[in-house]
């Protein structure tokens, strides 16, 4: 394979390698804007796969990706139509097709959904095959809870969904995958793996790269683009110092969409997600270390051990596939005023390590944001880590997510609320609203409102309208800007109902359905 040298130590690839039905895939002069979706349907003509959002909502693109984790392979779920085609380098991709034994007999996930009659129009019926396969393969039989959290992303508008949870319990009780060619087991306690397992590590680590991958692929204007996916972080400063126009890829959640919905041209794209020293996740005594390739699936678990309210809005956060590509560090340097994991990173004080070169600096997250999508990001810097403070036990945090559906929405409100109680009173305040300006923001007044107040009805009422004078919402296809400062007001009473130990003495007033 053609290798050129780059300006660091390290060799260059021009070529994105994976594994598709057990077989090395080598690609040379792909267009980097190439989503998974589209190479898979119009080049393989792998039409199992469907194209139905084009914006990872509905779960008809599912796919499955393996990944080299030590000496095992880790399967997670996620939406073709939003992955670009070189982030597949040095991973395994399954789709519907790959399920089919050599001797045409169904994988046991589709066994299940044809006995328990789980499909009929057919079209979503690949995607959730494809979620069940992942499950299947990561994890011992699962809860109906766990179930239903699996299959949040995938729409279906025929079965009313208890035949596809009725296969998902099933698809563990079927026959052993060894019948009909089939060798993967499913999922193992065991540090061991499996002898179809082995040889898939091994076809893995046969494709791992040292070095920065560099693609560059025609567009339709008969231009070029380019791709780079650096291996370390040294690499990463580098080229996002040579290249300070080119967009920063984590999870593609949301480029993704600048390019199926927007119909964007992303000429330089520098991927992040293979620079191991940006897949830290730890935490020591006074912080949460998380780097910016770190996915919202791996942080979840760690997050929620400290502030089970973060835990539970992660859950919320999107969709599993989402879940499972998007980052912590993507979400926050989106800068979107609805990001939902800023609210409450902000209210815990959170800050940002951000590189430049070999030079880094710590920001607090609540001074990263200057105005709608502007951050204060210099040219050629980019986050690094994101620093969540461990808070003494006797701090109060909580977190309320405010949508029109429960799962897999975006917030019209959403507001996170920390604090210590010192005999009796409020100290230091933190209240941090997304979704009520052009930025996520702290309510400085209802803060200093609060401050050295004893937490009762009538500091809640002062707060209350301290909050009207700290937003000044929109009006949007999401909520009014009425209902967004009533529901603002209102979770500052449901915190303190909560945190008095009042809230089991309250009820709700009921409309009349005759009067209205």
């Amino acid at each position: 394979m053609p290798a050129t040298k780059q300006s660091g130590s390290e060799t260059r690839s021009d070529a994105i390698r994976f594994v598709l039905d057990g077989e090395v895939q080598t690609l040379r002069g792909v267009d980097p804007n190439t989503t998974v979706l589209n190479y898979l349907r119009e080049t393989l003509r792998r039409t199992g796969t469907k194209e139905g959002c084009a914006e990872g909502d509905c779960g008809a693109c599912t796919v499955v990706l393996g990944e080299l984790d030590g000496d095992r392979v880790r399967f997670r779920a996620i939406n073709s139509c939003i992955q670009f085609v070189p982030t597949l380098d040095g991973k395994e991709l399954y789709t519907v097709e790959s399920l089919r034994a050599p001797d045409g007999a169904l994988h046991p996930v589709q066994r299940a959904m044809v006995e328990c009659h789980g499909s009929q129009c057919g079209f979503c019926t690949p995607g959730f095959v494809m979620s069940l396969f992942a499950l299947y393969k990561s994890e011992p039989v699962p809860t109906r809870s766990r179930i239903n959290d699996v299959l949040a992303g995938n729409l279906c508008r025929c079965t009313g969904y208890r035949p596809i949870i009725d296969a998902a319990e099933k698809m563990y009780h079927s026959d052993s995958e060894s019948e009909g060619g089939w060798t993967h087991r499913p999922y193992e306690a065991s540090s061991e793996a499996s002898s179809g397992e082995s040889e898939s590590v091994e076809r893995l680590r046969g494709i791992q790269r040292h070095g920065t991958l560099a693609i560059t692929g025609p567009d339709l204007q008969g231009g070029q683009r380019v791709y780079y996916a650096p291996k370390s972080l040294s690499d990463l400063a580098e080229l996002v110092n040579q290249h300070p126009e080119a967009r920063i890829l984590a999870g593609g959640t949301d480029i993704g969409l600048w390019v199926t919905k927007h119909h964007m041209d992303l000429d330089a794209i520098i991927y992040l997600g293979d620079v191991e020293e940006l897949q830290v996740l730890e935490a020591n005594e006074t912080h949460i270390e998380v780097g910016a390739a770190v996915t919202v699936t791996a942080a979840h678990h760690l997050i929620a051990e400290y502030y089970p309210d973060m835990g539970e809005m992660y859950r919320r956060f999107a969709s599993p596939p989402i879940r499972n590509a998007a980052t912590i560090g993507g979400n926050v340097a989106n800068g979107s005023p609805i990001g939902d994991s800023m609210p409450g990173l902000i209210a815990l004080g959170s800050s940002l390590i951000l590189r430049k070169g070999a030079d880094t600096r710590e920001l607090p997250l609540d001074e990263f944001y200057l105005a709608y999508q502007q951050t204060a990001l210099e040219p050629g810097e980019f986050v690094e880590r994101v620093r969540i403070p461990v808070e003494p036990t006797d701090r109060i945090f909580k977190m309320y997510k405010i949508s029109k559906r429960f799962d897999q929405d975006i917030s019209a409100v959403c507001g996170a609320f920390g604090f210590r109680l010192n005999d009796g009173k409020m100290k230091d305040v933190r209240i941090c609203y997304g979704g009520m300006a052009a930025i996520p923001k702290r309510a400085a007044e209802c803060e200093k409102t609060l401050e050295d107040s004893s937490w009762s009805e009538v500091t809640v009422a002062r707060g209350m309208e301290a909050l009207d004078r700290d937003y000044e919402p929109i009006d949007d296809m999401r909520a009014s800007a009425g209902y967004r400062s009533l529901v603002t007001r209102n979770l500052l009473r449901k915190l303190f109902l909560e945190t008095s130990g009042r809230a089991g003495r309250t009820r709700v007033l009921r409309q009349d359905p005759e009067t209205g």
